[in-house]
């Protein structure tokens, strides 16, 4: 179809105000996520390189921790997604109060393992050892603050599953604020020192769960009622969204460990590969939230049983997203060292962490085509083929090719972010033949019956 044909298509039209009346919010979002990040990766460096790279290697461990409510989450807003748009009320109330309490519960378990397995943990990690001494309390204290984590991850879920994204929006509002506020006076005029970073976060992610939690009680009248068909239904869809978090960011640890074994500079390469996270997340982090709007306008969508409408709001939401990521991408590469050096005073940190910028940010637009697609996937259901997309390019792609040519051949940092770009050209790859060849559609939305 001609692209003027397009553009009048008044369905396509319809498909693209309602993209982008959830992806804009969840835009905004993720960059006051990002926001967040940059001022703790900023407050970091100015202590000393040395925490800069402990609280890289701190807030890995953190998300490790924190799957099950990825998972939660992504089984969530599929299920509710798609409940909110048939008319189900019964059933949606019903699913909205099992997945809170699941978050509860499961954000208090594994705030308990945390605090238990920190020490063990980064104990048998292969870094230098004075970064695990500043790593250990920086995990702990977040490990106190997983609950409310779980808490404010599942309630935007549920906000934005069930036409409330503004209400989620203005929350984040404030958990940035309070956040970014807290990072510089807990850190700098407390004793608190480098640990305030970790207590700023706990206190910020606590007042937001609550204010989150008072919004979903609106759609709830009512007492409590938890289902457990309905959490296994919301489980089925997540648990390959917690497995591919795992494999993610075990992943994203080897790389850690691998850039950390280089003979030289390998605590300025870690300091860099963190700072050059960060600065990439300006960029993912809208890609992923496309991804989650994606997830929410295909669910919507196939709730209504409008198949091709999802098809077609799938693609018209990554290529809204890939706009916008690709004028992202070319921002932040002009200004690649001004950036670098705005995180960090050292020379070799700031070198390194420019290189990584000009390296990633190649495939950046490449890379968000695949994962806003994928969000589309995961809200029809289809959570297995992301993981196994995702998994496979990660450790038969990604680990392999790191190894060999960063410490095995000698090639050092750069050989292993070029690695990692061809590992996302990969996973791009499977996803958008997955997408494409339409096997999620049908059964269309009733992968896992609702």
């Amino acid at each position: 179809m001609p692209l003027k044909q397009i553009l009048q298509n008044k369905e396509i039209k319809t498909i693209v105000q309602e993209s982008w009346s959830i992806s804009w919010a969840m835009t905004l979002i993720m960059f006051l996520v990002f926001l967040i990040s940059l001022a703790d990766v900023y407050v970091a460096g100015k202590i000393s390189k040395e925490i800069q790279a402990a609280y890289g290697l701190a807030s890995q461990l953190y998300f490790i921790f924190s799957i099950v409510a990825f998972a939660l989450t992504v089984g969530s807003v599929s299920v509710i997604s798609r409940l909110f748009t048939s008319g189900r009320g019964d059933e949606l109330r019903e699913a909205i109060d099992s997945s809170l309490i699941s978050a509860i519960i499961f954000g208090f378990i594994f705030g308990v393992i945390g605090l238990i397995l920190s020490k063990p943990i980064i104990t048998v990690l292969s870094v230098p050892s004075i970064l695990k001494g500043f790593a250990l309390p920086l995990l702990k204290i977040y490990s106190i603050g997983l609950l409310f984590s779980y808490v404010l991850l599942n309630t935007n879920g549920i906000l934005r599953a069930s036409g409330m994204i503004k209400k989620s929006l203005w929350t984040m509002v404030l958990v940035c604020v309070l956040n970014v506020a807290l990072n510089f006076i807990l850190a700098f005029r407390t004793p608190l020192g480098f640990k305030g970073i970790g207590v700023a976060t706990v206190i910020s992610t606590g007042v937001g769960s609550i204010l989150n939690t008072l919004h979903i009680r609106k759609l709830i009248i009512g007492r409590l009622r938890f289902s457990f068909a309905t959490i296994k239904k919301i489980f089925n869809i997540g648990w390959p969204a917690g497995l591919l978090q795992i494999l993610w960011q075990l992943g994203a640890m080897v790389i850690f460990l691998i850039l950390g074994a280089l003979p030289q500079h390998s605590v300025e390469i870690l300091a860099a590969f963190t700072n050059g996270i960060k600065i990439e997340s300006a960029i993912f982090l809208p890609a992923f939230a496309f991804n989650m709007a994606n997830a929410v306008v295909v669910g919507n969508l196939l709730g209504k049983k409008e198949k091709e409408n999802a098809f077609q709001g799938g693609m018209v939401t990554a290529a809204l997203g890939v706009a916008v990521v690709a004028l992202l991408t070319i921002i932040v590469m002009l200004n690649a060292h001004r950036i670098a050096s705005f995180l960090s005073d050292n020379d070799t940190v700031i070198i390194y962490s420019t290189k990584y910028i000009y390296i990633s940010l190649l495939v950046e637009p490449i890379m968000a085509w695949g994962v806003i697609l994928a969000g589309g996937l995961n809200g029809a259901g289809d959570t297995k083929s992301v993981m196994a997309s995702v998994a496979l390019s990660i450790w038969l792609v990604r680990i392999p090719l790191c190894y060999l040519l960063g410490v095995y051949i000698g090639w050092g940092a750069i050989a292993v972010w070029w690695s990692m770009n061809i590992s996302i050209l990969v996973q791009t790859l499977f996803i958008s033949s997955r997408y494409f060849g339409r096997k999620w559609i049908e059964p269309a939305g009733e992968t896992v019956a609702l």
